[in-house]
């Protein structure tokens, strides 16, 4: 039986419920992971966000974790006898947080991507060398089932060896658009969706394919958000935020949502973070188009794009071997439509024309393989819990009771493969600004 183990939380936002829930014993199973991991501290430099979730931890029956400042990390994790901390804080800080965090005696979850550029990985490196402690990147898609039956396909021999991959995402107007009103539209603090989105889809194509990129060609740009995007295509003078904002399918009205009222607009005082921007904003720094060409070290290919402003939400993935051939298509979102209040409706079967939008992409999942001078196949694909493909509570469950042998599917990460999913998005950067093919070598990030 795993150890029971003494945890600390770093950030409280939205995705930091997953884990409070599951030491809480609320959701995803987590009355098992309680056993074994005990929320007893965590600090926010919102405390708005803590006070939420210390009620909710509280109505739970489990004691409030003791609450510290953030420049008291140190003393948190020597004075609560921390095992582990969970960081899922923006993503430009997670360096300092992970190596402060080893440097003063626990090891360390963080929500992906490990960090944002070359130098600060190699922070992370040289604390872990000095400490000789565990980082852990969180990688959930691994967990849905549809990626772990195509990894099986490809681990075992279906389709022969891998020569190329050709993988596309499509995110909507919904999610796709919350990047852009956000932290994460500044590059500074996200490095884009090459680091902050595309790092799942590219450990994703790791894992799938048992391979290390080698070389990376990049494209992409902002050419659909923006001001000056905004002013070629005619939309006139824009909102600075959205909340208060009516008929208009691109304001995000954090009023008109509890959960998003209670974490962001009523704490908005503290600290003066806006999570409703307008996508239409000037200076915005990341691209909203992305693709690019990786190598890998096995001798396949990688054709990668990212679109972040389709009508759809979903991907499809392309593995070609020389036995065969591979198929993944996943429609997460049919449709985004304008229900009969103005408003976004993000779940179509709400909408009175849901009928005709699901009968032409309904959602779904579908594997198929394809053997040379064969049929095509479909390949069943098991049912999932909790959300991102029904990944999460397999994800929680091996991480909270630290399981480092997922034989024969090896979903479990360590911490070279964050490494080497940000890898693809940095050299993928570095490309974007000189125009040239970068080797992933040539960053130096030690693995």
């Amino acid at each position: 039986m795993a150890q029971h183990e003494r945890y600390a939380l770093i950030g409280t936002g939205s995705r930091a419920g997953m884990y409070i829930a599951a030491m809480s014993g609320t959701a995803f199973g987590a009355e098992h992971v309680a056993e074994v991991a005990d929320l007893v501290a965590w600090c926010d430099v919102n405390p708005g966000r803590l006070d939420v979730y210390e009620r909710e931890v509280v109505a739970t029956g489990h004691p409030a974790p003791v609450r510290y400042a953030v420049d008291d990390l140190e003393r948190m994790i020597i004075d609560e006898r921390i095992d582990r901390v969970v960081i899922t804080t923006p993503d430009f800080t997670h360096a300092e947080y992970v190596v402060r965090a080893l440097r003063a005696g626990a090891d360390v979850v963080v929500e992906k991507p490990l960090t944002i550029d070359a130098e600060s990985v190699r922070r992370i490196g040289e604390a872990i060398a000095e400490t000789g402690r565990e980082v852990i990147t969180t990688f959930n898609y691994r967990y849905s089932p549809r990626n772990s039956t195509l990894r099986q396909v490809i681990a075992g021999g279906r389709i022969g060896r891998v020569t190329s991959v050709h993988f596309e995402w499509a995110l909507d107007t919904v999610h796709g658009a919350d990047y852009f009103r956000r932290w994460h539209r500044q590059k500074a603090n996200s490095g884009g969706l090459f680091i902050h989105k595309a790092s799942h889809h590219f450990d994703l194509v790791n894992w799938w394919i048992d391979a290390a990129p080698v070389r990376v060609f990049a494209s992409g740009g902002l050419r659909f958000y923006g001001a000056e995007n905004a002013e070629a295509r005619g939309l006139g003078e824009r909102p600075s935020r959205g909340t208060g904002t009516s008929g208009d399918p691109f304001a995000l009205d954090l009023a008109g949502d509890a959960r998003m009222k209670e974490l962001y607009l009523d704490q908005e005082h503290h600290d003066g973070y806006l999570r409703d921007r307008d996508v239409f904003d000037a200076g915005i720094t990341i691209e909203d188009n992305l693709a690019a060409l990786v190598d890998y070290d096995s001798g396949a290919t990688l054709s990668y794009s990212l679109n972040a402003h389709a009508p759809w939400e979903g991907y499809r993935v392309t593995v070609n071997g020389t036995e065969g051939r591979a198929e993944l298509e996943v429609v997460e979102r049919g449709a985004v439509l304008i229900g009969d209040d103005g408003r976004v409706v993000v779940d179509p079967s709400m909408h009175p024309d849901a009928s005709a939008v699901d009968d032409v992409r309904p959602h779904s999942e579908r594997l198929v393989v394809q053997r040379h001078w064969e049929g095509a196949e479909v390949v069943p694909i098991p049912e999932g819990i909790g959300s991102h493909g029904g990944g999460d509570a397999f994800l929680l469950d091996h991480l909270f009771r630290r399981v480092t042998d997922d034989a024969p599917l090896g979903r479990v990460a360590g911490y070279a493969d964050g490494v080497r999913a940000v890898s693809v998005g940095i050299a993928g950067n570095l490309s974007l600004e000189t125009g040239r093919p970068v080797l992933v070598s040539e960053l130096e990030l030690g693995v």
